[in-house]
């Protein structure tokens, strides 16, 4: 099987040590107790890119294991709950709250913008009666980005547990779940972290883990229950078997991140490089503000069938972007320049082949694209060859 290169908004491509770290030896996980430390480390180690002091646990699923598991493990009987949402990801914690028996409430966002604090603080003023609150850190589907800075605090104000979607935001953009009262953040390895699909990353604080313990009802769940991993390492136990060289690699991925002390940097420039080639071609970014700098999501032009300028890029140049779905299906799409895919050889490359695979199908270009991002690239000090 040919291999394209992956410029999608995760999975991403991962990095040779990365695969080779997958690839070792491994021991019995459950009992033998060096692993308990590896774990613990490796956890502790991902704290450190969370800036953090809550508990940290991997899982094995992919990133929507940890949504659910939150929802699981917080939600009861009519249970309050408020989605903020302004995407499909967003919208979708709904899902899981009623699958758990609690009532979503939604304050809804307009779609092409980020998260309106000022209408939010309005919303809180007149009903704040929550349980906990979601949020999507960065909603993939539309790349819109939403300052959960400001939100989480806001919520935690009201008294309001917080839970975050950021598993496309985690490792490429800033987050500081104790300065920013996180209680649950969600990320998933198949992201900006460059690790293979299948694993969740939880930080759990303390108040979120007081109110699973101090639940009326047994969490109905025994896979998505984080209450299960609290004490993993005292009790030398876990839930289940957990899959050790996934977690060996995602420890070396991890260790990649914390090497490069200017990672959150080089995601903003590439970010900031990309969007105005697209705006500079004439082509049309999807949402008006919250860029995100892990994903640029643009508008199909018109009459043209996103399925295939993606088959023809991919059969001519080998290269992967992806279109979107729900709501977006066939009408936007999208570059993932995530962890490894963040790369100024690998974003020029994906330009060139999207602007020839686009000229193809008639469409016009005010100024080349890859000219553009080599130009704003230079100008933040990155030197082209």
């Amino acid at each position: 099987m040919k291999v394209p290169i992956i410029m999608t908004p995760g999975p991403t491509m991962v990095r040779a040590n990365v695969r080779l770290a997958r690839a070792e030896e491994t021991t019995n996980p459950d009992i033998d107790l060096s692993f308990y430390d590896f774990y613990e480390d490796t956890c502790l180690k991902m704290a450190n890119i969370l800036k953090t002091h809550n508990q940290v646990r991997i899982l094995s699923g992919e990133g929507i294991l940890g949504l659910e598991a939150a929802c699981a493990s917080l939600t009861e009987k009519d249970d309050r709950v408020l989605i903020i949402e302004n995407g499909v990801f967003g919208e979708g914690f709904g899902d899981f709250v009623k699958i758990y028996g609690g009532k979503p409430v939604y304050f809804r966002g307009d779609r092409k913008h980020k998260i309106n604090l000022e209408d939010l603080k309005f919303f809180l003023e007149k009903d704040s009666n929550f349980k906990y609150a979601t949020v999507v850190h960065c909603d993939t589907p539309s790349g819109v980005l939403n300052e959960i800075d400001k939100i989480c605090p806001l919520l935690k104000e009201k008294g309001i547990l917080t839970v975050v979607d950021s598993v496309a935001a985690m490792g490429g953009e800033e987050l500081r779940v104790d300065d920013w009262n996180i209680d649950i953040v969600i990320g998933g390895s198949q992201k900006c972290l460059s690790a293979p699909p299948g694993l969740t990353i939880l930080s759990i604080s303390k108040d979120a883990f007081d109110v699973m313990e101090n639940r009326k009802t047994q969490i109905a769940s025994f896979y998505c229950n984080i209450l299960n991993w609290r004490d993993y390492y005292k009790d030398k136990w876990f839930p289940y078997t957990p899959p050790i060289s996934d977690i060996m690699g995602i420890r070396r991925a991890v260790e990649n991140i914390l090497e490069e002390k200017d990672i959150l940097d080089r995601h903003m420039k590439i970010a900031k490089a990309t969007r105005e080639a697209i705006v500079s071609s004439g082509l049309e970014l999807h949402t008006y503000d919250g860029y995100s700098n892990t994903v640029t999501v643009f508008n199909v032009p018109k009459n043209l069938d996103d399925k295939k300028v993606r088959k023809y890029m991919v059969d001519n140049f080998n290269v992967m972007i992806a279109g979107s779905f729900d709501y977006l299906d066939g009408k936007v799409l999208r570059i993932g320049h995530m962890g490894e895919n963040a790369r100024v050889h690998t974003v020029s490359y994906t330009l060139v082949a999207l602007q020839k695979s686009l000229e193809m199908y008639g469409v016009k270009f005010k100024k080349d694209m890859a000219e553009v991002f080599f130009k704003e690239m230079e100008g933040c000090g990155i030197i082209i060859p």
